[in-house]
């Protein structure tokens, strides 16, 4: 795989089970680059060996005053140069495409499981591990899976490398030998103490960022209810924390990389000291403690590879459990079913609570608990929150569908939907039937206002639009936005459109004219509406009382308010003691007017 033929055509099924698991995964799902990057390294690190080899023999050509054999260590010295210059080129290329055909994979996998479960996602994992994962974690992923050949290539390296000094001075070449794995595995004590401050420093970064996304998502909250030094203060206190934790993590990192060139230092010297102590005894000539020493000095370079690779695997191992964790996230439902992919149309049914939409109708649902009522949304969506009996669409499980099959049937908008950025053309280019212009959708969800305050806001669009839209739309009040995705999923036209609480943060008049555009603009088509707002309940085909998980009752808002104590208490808002109250006044008047009339049927009597 190479980088421009990303993305991948199916990023595969991970193995999920754990971060070291997954890390393997995704090394043996990338084998072919991995030994391209091994051959390569393997090139550049052998001939980067090679060296003091040549210069020992040349050191040894000068002193034999031998020519020719100079000018033969000489071109094998041009000979590793060109091998050094062509395996770290074709190193380095071969190692990027692995990092970023690593990262493209996981990022992927996120987007297609992210996708799958929908709304649930956020409801089994915080928002800012979610941030967390897709951004930083990936790279982090990625490190490592592109280091592992590297590291590979420069093992072997050392481990060649010994054997020859053995071989060509035996008598030094085992001082290297026993001492170069202690220089290379000296760290190795080290390396969970620094492994366990490295995880706390990304859980206490996670927090941090779930707790600044959540701050910014809330924002104009906060600054209704002047809350904004209290969750800045909360902000700087995570932020310290996660400071002091990477200051503690750096320590110890520090710590091996001082060990890393402390302990080759000590080698060096060493070998010296006993390298010359071996010249003076004529065992040893010039040319060879030469090349002993430009061998340790040269060595030091594929030993930094250690100390890297245990770096990536300690920063690496967390990110990958926590991108195992979301991967291993399933659907209570298959997303391929086990029926054909077609869009069915007719009556939804909820057999879990008893909810009828007839097909073409504008069924409005009030729901005394805002939680039941987004509950009862998603799972009218074929998003469940948990398993329970799937919902019917002309009598067709949504379970039974494809997932794509399934949502292009019923689109559900929740009560706080995302805009993404960009321009409000590319924001309502969506997959849609077709029979609904842009245009319309924006009528019908009353956004003039909407429209006038994006192209004030931009400087180079007169086409409202051709104008930006900022991250989630930040740029425009909660009722703005609100109705912005209302005309979104007004030009999707799916055969089911459910709207939850879709008018809540606009006012009386806005709210009546949406009310009755959403019913001119889906008329004949089966819409519902999860609402206890009196001005779309007045304009609706039929409305259902949902109480305890189910439908209790069924009617028109009218006739429900007059005879449903329950629909009347959620819709006007009246609390427990204002019905009692109510209904206290109620028969106080009916006694006082039997009263009434009994001592006018006493007066008649004394008349007469």
């Amino acid at each position: 795989m190479q980088i421009q033929d990303l993305p991948y055509p199916d990023p595969g099924v991970p193995d999920a089970r754990s971060g070291p698991r997954f890390l393997w995964w995704l090394w043996r799902n990338q084998l072919g680059g991995q030994l391209k990057a091994l051959a390569w390294g393997l090139l550049h690190f052998v001939c980067v060996a090679a060296l003091p080899f040549c210069v020992g023999l040349a050191v040894q050509a000068v002193i034999d005053r031998s020519g020719t054999r100079l000018a033969l260590t000489g071109g094998l010295m041009a000979l590793c140069g060109t091998g050094i210059a062509v395996g770290d080129t074709f190193l380095h290329r071969a190692a990027v495409t692995n990092w970023i055909t690593a990262a493209a994979r996981v990022q992927q996998l996120l987007a297609r499981r992210a996708s799958a479960l929908g709304s649930a996602l956020t409801r089994r994992v915080a928002a800012g591990e979610v941030v967390a994962v897709s951004t930083g974690d990936v790279e982090k992923i990625g490190w490592f899976v592109e280091a592992v050949s590297r590291f590979t290539a420069a093992a072997l390296t050392v481990v060649v490398a010994c054997v020859g000094l053995v071989v060509y001075q035996p008598a030094l070449g085992v001082v290297l030998a026993v001492g170069l794995p202690v220089v290379a595995l000296a760290v190795l004590p080290l390396l969970p103490r620094a492994t366990r401050r490295a995880d706390v420093q990304r859980e206490k970064a996670g927090r941090a960022t779930e707790l600044a996304s959540d701050t910014v998502a809330g924002l104009r909250v906060l600054r209704g209810i002047g809350g904004e030094e209290l969750f800045l203060d909360r902000y700087r206190r995570a932020s310290q924390e996660v400071r002091h934790a990477a200051v503690r993590s750096a320590r110890m990192w520090s710590l091996i990389s001082a060990i890393q060139v402390l302990l080759p230092g000590l080698l060096l010297i060493a070998v010296v000291w006993h390298g010359i102590h071996l010249a003076r005894q004529g065992r040893i000539t010039i040319g060879e403690l030469v090349t002993v020493y430009s061998a340790v000095m040269v060595l030091n370079y594929p030993l930094r590879h250690f100390e890297e690779i245990a770096m990536a695997y300690s920063f690496s191992r967390p990110s990958a459990r926590r991108a195992a964790r979301v991967l291993s996230l399933e659907r209570s439902t298959d997303i391929d079913g086990s029926r054909e992919a077609e869009v069915p149309g007719g009556d939804l049914y909820d057999p879990a609570t008893g909810l009828l939409a007839p097909a073409g109708r504008f069924t409005a649902v009030v729901c005394g608990d805002p939680d039941t009522a987004g509950r009862l949304a998603e799972r009218l969506g074929g998003h469940p929150a948990e398993p329970g009996p799937t919902v019917l669409l002309d009598g067709v499980p949504l379970d039974d569908l494809p997932l794509d099959s399934a949502r292009t049937a019923v689109l559900v908008q929740d009560k706080d939907p995302v805009l993404l950025s960009g321009s409000l053309r590319e924001l309502l280019d969506v997959p849609s039937s077709g029979a609904v212009r842009a245009e319309d959708a924006l009528a019908a969800a009353q956004c003039q206002d909407v429209l006038e305050a994006l192209v004030q806001g931009s400087l180079d669009a007169a086409d409202p639009m051709d104008a930006r839209i900022t991250e989630r739309g930040r740029s425009l009040s909660g009722g703005q936005r609100q109705r912005l995705a209302l005309a979104r999923s007004l030009v999707t036209d799916p055969v089911v459109l459910v709207l939850d609480e879709p008018t809540s943060a606009v006012d009386s008049h806005t709210e009546a004219r949406i009310a009755d555009g959403l019913r001119r603009l889906r008329s004949g088509r089966t819409t519902v509406v999860f609402t206890s707002s009196p001005l779309l309940l007045d304009r609706a085909d039929r409305v259902a009382l949902v109480h305890g998980d189910e439908v209790v009752t069924v009617g028109v808002h009218r006739e429900l308010v007059d005879t449903e104590p329950r629909y009347r208490v959620v819709v006007t808002r009246q609390t427990d003691e204002e019905q009692a109250a109510t209904d206290t006044d109620v028969d106080l008047a009916a006694d006082s007017a039997a009263l009434d009339g009994f001592e006018k049927l006493e007066e008649i009597e004394e008349s007469a």
